[in-house]
């Protein structure tokens, strides 16, 4: 398909997106009467409803839950039970979630039509990008994209990522040519089920198509920054196979390795010269040491924009990003999880701190939880400050400016009331529809006593004592917490792997105690009053504890839970450590520990 009738038909897609938002109460009103008619003769909607498909009786008798209020019926389906238990369609798959924070799988149910709606809003996404970055149809996309392996259940359906889900269906594999998303990576790279092999073939192909390099990118932060790992630690390998023409033995599968010898065309001596140039530190920093600061604008010096989640838990990877792409715009798209896809970014080069998203109501019928304990507090919120109220819950259309939520929805594939447990504040309105900040996932909580840390107090109080650390050309790539209740009493532990940007990325480096220290004291002053309280006046925690750990270890930590069934994709590093497994990897390769050396500020 031309670029004149991509344009085209992007510019329908975005005159459709203003029809949707400017009938937001409308659209989602149709949504909820379809779902409801649907629906309305399974087993766990006729407990509450009696067959009637009325959106009142809906609001009052139907309970908002939480995974634990579905996962009975949707493990009865996966036994081989009947998707009539929740939908009226047939459930064609079950989507591993990556749940919460601490890394639990959940299931959850699809239905077919629902890779129609994915499709819907990745087919937004170029033609808002294309308002702001124009001309990305010249080039190619350098995304770095993987799958992970289906697994069984008695029923039959399989059970993998929604990622993977996607990448395996005739609406990927199938796609039709599209100059706006002229990907770098082969299908057999993409679709190989060994993240190893998949992540040296995509790399390799990126580095084959260089100058031709547009966008480059990942779906999380977290999967790019490990790709870039991959690279300073593989550069010489790729250099022998684009000088010699052929892939070398690492690419083992028959499809990847007959997919690269396409792209290696002959031997190419220029281009290793090239990459050997750059990743062998030619472009040396100003004090005379190796850096790979700027790989990525080195590399792919046509590159437009670095795109990949970056809010939430991954807003801390920004700086890391920052690093490594030269001043390469950072974009961040959309908004989806395993449950439902949200909504898009429609200011894609806004700052990532800034970022917010539009929902789409035609994706989904969407309620909102408000949260009337979050707004001026620090401490975050807990299930039992707010009443679940069902009858309360406030539609799309009608939640209001600066107040915060917690996002529940109602799908077409049997989810009913189902709070996601992403807390979103309303930053305005594109037309009648909201647009949202995403805050952090709820109830991901340090605690040891009465104080209760939440994810974006744990990220806050981090970002101001990385401050310290970069002062003294020091980057905070990857940490983690747990609390430690063996000692009385317990206290918080801080896991941080550090590295130095001016003597090179994987150099190992001695630590300062005091500027250690002083990185605990900022991290306990910036946490909130109830902590405070706790460690001054009610000596009920402990002095907080940061260890640092071996470099690579939180890729290690991601080999884990990939191994007990996570999905490269969809991993975002645990906040707060709660299996034994990834304690004792954590431990076992700490190489300092530093305490804070006194109590923090609290006035009562």
């Amino acid at each position: 398909m031309d670029g004149k009738t991509l344009e085209y038909k992007g510019e329908e897609a975005l005159q459709e997106l203003e029809q949707l938002t400017m009938k937001t109460s409308e659209i989602q009103g149709n949504i909820l009467k379809e779902i409801l008619t649907r629906n309305a003769a399974t087993e766990y909607l006729n407990k509450y409803m009696n067959g009637s498909v009325d959106v009142k009786k809906y609001k009052k008798m139907v309970p908002v839950i939480t995974y634990e209020g579905i996962h009975p019926y949707i493990q009865r389906i996966a036994n081989g039970e009947s998707s009539s238990i929740i939908s009226g369609q047939s459930i064609t798959e079950l989507l591993i979630s990556s749940g919460t924070s601490s890394g639990e799988p959940r299931l959850m149910p699809s239905i077919a039509e629902d890779l129609d709606r994915r499709t819907y809003l990745y087919n937004l996404i170029m033609p808002i990008m294309n308002r702001y970055i124009p001309g990305l149809d010249k080039g190619k996309a350098m995304h770095l994209l993987f799958v992970k392996r289906e697994m069984p259940t008695p029923s039959g359906l399989a059970a993998r990522p929604v990622l993977t889900s996607y990448y395996k269906s005739k609406h990927f594999r199938c796609r039709a040519a599209d100059s706006f998303n002229d990907l770098t990576s082969p299908n057999e790279a993409i679709l190989c089920t060994d993240v190893h092999q998949s992540m040296y073939c995509q790399l390799l192909a990126g580095l084959i198509h260089r100058h031709h390099v547009l966008r480059v990118g990942a779906v999380f932060a977290s999967a790019l920054l490990r790709s870039i790992h991959f690279l300073e630690r593989h550069w010489s390998d790729f250099v022998i196979d684009i000088r010699l023409g052929r892939p070398g033995s690492i690419v083992s599968d028959p499809a990847c390795r007959a997919a690269m010898c396409k792209l290696l065309t002959g031997p190419n001596p220029a281009l290793a010269d090239e990459v050997q140039q750059i990743c062998n530190g030619s472009d040396s920093d100003e004090k005379g040491g190796r850096s790979w600061r700027g790989i990525l604008r080195r590399l792919w010096p046509e590159a437009r924009c670095i795109e990949a989640v970056l809010t939430g838990s991954m807003a801390q990877y920004v700086p890391a990003l920052e690093f490594y792409g030269g001043g390469i715009p950072l974009v961040c798209t959309m908004y989806a999880s395993s449950e439902c896809y949200f909504g898009v970014n429609l200011c894609p080069l806004s700052d990532p701190a800034e970022v917010t998203y539009t929902l789409l109501p035609n994706m989904a019928y969407f309620e909102f939880l408000p949260l009337k304990r979050w707004l001026g507090q620090s401490s975050g919120c807990r299930d039992d400050e707010d009443v679940v109220n069902g009858e309360n819950l406030v539609d799309l259309a009608d939640v209001k400016p600066g107040l915060y939520y917690e996002l529940v929805i109602t799908t077409f594939s049997g989810l009913h009331r189902y709070r996601v447990g992403d807390v979103l504040q309303v930053a305005g309105f594109h037309n009648q529809a909201p647009q949202f900040k995403f805050i952090c996932r709820r109830n991901v909580v340090l605690s040891i006593d009465s104080d209760k840390t939440n994810e974006e107090d744990l990220y806050k109080s981090i970002t101001a004592a990385k401050r310290l650390l970069e002062a003294r050309d020091l980057l905070l790539v990857e940490y983690t917490s747990y609390a430690d209740t063996l000692m009385i009493p317990g206290h918080y532990v801080l896991f941080w792997e550090i590295v130095c940007t001016a003597k090179g990325m994987n150099t190992v480096i001695s630590f300062d105690t005091e500027l250690l220290q002083a990185c605990c004291s900022v991290v306990e002053d910036s946490l909130s009053y109830v902590y405070r309280r706790c460690r001054t006046h009610d000596n009920s925690v402990g002095p907080l504890e940061i260890r640092v750990v071996e470099i690579g270890t939180f890729e290690a930590l991601m080999d884990l839970f990939i191994s007990q069934g996570g999905s490269i994709n969809q991993y975002k590093t645990p906040r707060c450590i709660e299996s034994s497994d990834a304690l004792k990897l954590l431990n076992s390769r700490v190489m300092a520990s530093f305490f804070s050396p006194h109590e923090p500020i609290w006035n009562p």
